[in-house]
């Protein structure tokens, strides 16, 4: 009896803090239509939505390079892949991903 005791309880010990963490988790997930990760561009046109992540990748850059930190200075900014009135769309989704990513990566996230 006393082997079987000495074996049991740490089994049970480790099936029960191995079982702490999933649930944790489990718990701290929220459903994906209550949050939106930082880098998803919002709803829109899908020049507007190339513009954000586009702007997300130039911040980026921007940052690593030690350049600049404006979204107006930026090539795809002052040169747009896309023509006529897609322009300003663009260019209003590209400011919002360039702010977005300067804005995540300062809050240290």
């Amino acid at each position: 009896m006393k082997k079987l005791i000495r074996i049991a309880t740490p089994l049970m010990a480790v099936a029960l803090m191995s079982g702490a963490p999933i649930f944790a988790h489990a718990q701290n997930q929220a459903s994906p239509a209550q949050t939106q990760e930082w880098n998803t561009p919002p709803q829109g046109t899908e020049q507007a939505q190339q513009g954000y992540r586009d702007g997300v990748e130039a911040a980026q850059l921007d940052r690593a390079a030690k350049r600049k930190i404006d979204a107006k200075a930026s090539h795809l900014y002052m040169h747009p892949p896309v023509k006529g009135a897609a322009r300003d769309e663009y260019r209003s989704g590209f400011t919002a991903g360039y702010e977005a990513a300067i804005k995540h990566s300062n809050s240290g996230v």
